[in-house]
């Protein structure tokens, strides 16, 4: 078994979703282990909510106990904390097989929503994985 440690820094240029206000940003991961016969869910986990910020700063800790990297993909969606429905301002899916991660820490930049005007939003993050 191994951890893998996912540190949420920050999130940029968020898409905001809200028609009163700014929305409310909070990052739920979800790891799943894609496997060609029988998916396996690892959990999910979700950062806390920033009230009317889009660039919000987390500075967050998660960590995973899983058996492998192997077939591994951690899906980041951006979401907005609203009193009905929780609206998706973003998503990104990285698999984590194809980045060598190791105890040393390697940082990512993802895009998790392309605008077609102005800056593209994105999530920044720190992996390790420790066997």
């Amino acid at each position: 078994m191994g951890i893998l440690t996912v540190f949420l820094d920050r999130a940029t240029n968020l898409k905001d979703v809200d028609t009163i206000g700014k929305s409310d940003p909070y990052i739920k991961f979800e790891l799943e282990q894609n496997n060609l016969v029988g998916d396996k869910d690892h959990g999910e986990q979700k950062s806390t909510t920033k009230e009317n910020e889009l660039n919000p700063v987390y500075g967050e800790t998660f960590h995973y106990n899983i058996p492998t990297l192997d077939n591994m993909e951690l899906t980041v969606k951006v979401m907005d904390d609203d009193v009905l429905k929780d609206d998706k301002m973003g998503k990104c899916k990285i698999k984590l097989e194809k980045l060598g991660l190791s105890d040393s820490p390697t940082p990512l930049r993802e895009k998790v929503y392309n605008r077609v005007f102005g800056d593209d939003s994105y999530v920044f993050l720190t992996l390790t994985y420790t066997e």
